[in-house]
């Protein structure tokens, strides 16, 4: 019997969980009979009942919910990783635990991967949110494309199905302050896309707030693209060259016996400029330092308190 793990992470979602699981359960319904469900929740060091919400739900379906309690708060990414390693299944599904994504859509999925796809991607092709949020997605997204990984569908996603040869793959990688979906487009798998809309949350408040979101983007571009390098490349050429250009303006008019401009004014705008740029670009330089460092360090994604439920 093919069995399908469904992982999904989560952070703040008392209020959700009983929802979510209610709507997973009678979504088994829809697959064909032979195929095992186990499903794998990561509570990612939730402040508030998150996990007496996953524990209550594992008591009720004990032989095939694995809860997974972190010790402190990782991130939803790395949160993913500890749910998959977590997994047993022959395919593997991530969906977040706010029902915005239409759980219907893993039999679809499923479908694809029976026919030997490795990766099934569900793609936003709009979204129920409010203006602002839709144009930072659709912004982040179009500079991937275009400064990254050209193949990636239009628009966000984060709702997959995968393999399991996909999943070992991730997890030995063992990526730092990456993008876990764009890493799978990265293997260099093949994968079907399915569009959908994303449903509106109907249920608390969500914990993507605007500094995770650039520091997501800012993860993403330096992982998948040496576009900064390159543009400080670029922008010290363009300076250099402005400088050579007004060298040799100066000694033009030396020669011409013209008046030479003098001006402090003048001294401290170049400065300035030059100054400014020096800082963006050890800025940029020290960004990939840093995470040369942090993953000579070795330090574990997470740590792992305790796991409730079916022994792997």
């Amino acid at each position: 019997m093919p069995k399908l793990s469904v992982i999904i992470p989560c952070y703040f979602n008392e209020g959700n969980i009983p929802v979510t699981t209610a709507e997973l359960l009678a979504n088994e319904a829809r697959f064909p009979a032979e195929v095992e469900v186990e499903y794998v929740m990561v509570d990612d060091g939730s402040g508030d009942n998150t996990l007496q919400a996953l524990l209550a739900f594992q008591s009720q379906v004990p032989d095939r919910v694995k809860v997974v309690e972190l010790a402190g708060n990782v991130g939803s990414y790395n949160a993913i990783v500890a749910g998959m390693e977590q997994a047993t299944g022959d395919c593997m599904v991530i969906i977040t635990a706010d029902l915005q994504d239409p759980p219907e859509l893993m039999v679809q999925m499923y479908q694809y991967w029976k026919q030997g796809i490795k990766l099934v991607i569900g793609n936003r092709q709009d979204r129920e949110e409010t203006g602002p949020q839709k144009l930072f997605a659709n912004l982040f997204h179009t500079l991937m494309k275009r400064l990254a990984l050209p193949n990636i569908p239009d628009g966000g996603f984060d709702y997959v199905l995968f393999d399991r040869q996909v999943r070992d793959q991730v997890v030995q990688l063992q990526e730092r302050n990456s993008n876990l979906f764009y890493l799978m487009i990265w293997l260099g798998y093949a994968y079907v896309n399915i569009p959908y809309v994303r449903q509106k949350r109907k249920i608390g408040k969500s914990r993507w707030t605007l500094q995770k979101k650039v520091k997501l983007f800012i993860d993403s571009l330096l992982s998948f693209s040496f576009f900064p390098i390159r543009l400080i490349s670029g922008m010290g050429l363009t300076l250099g060259l402005a400088a050579l250009l007004y060298g040799c303006y100066i000694v033009l008019l030396k020669i011409s016996g013209s008046h030479v401009p003098e001006g402090w004014t003048t001294l401290m705008l170049i400065v300035l400029l030059v100054s400014s740029f020096q800082m963006i670009a050890l800025g940029i330089i020290g960004e990939y330092v840093w995470r040369g460092l942090d993953a000579a360090r070795s330090r574990p994604l997470y740590v792992v308190k305790q796991v409730y439920g079916p022994v792997q």
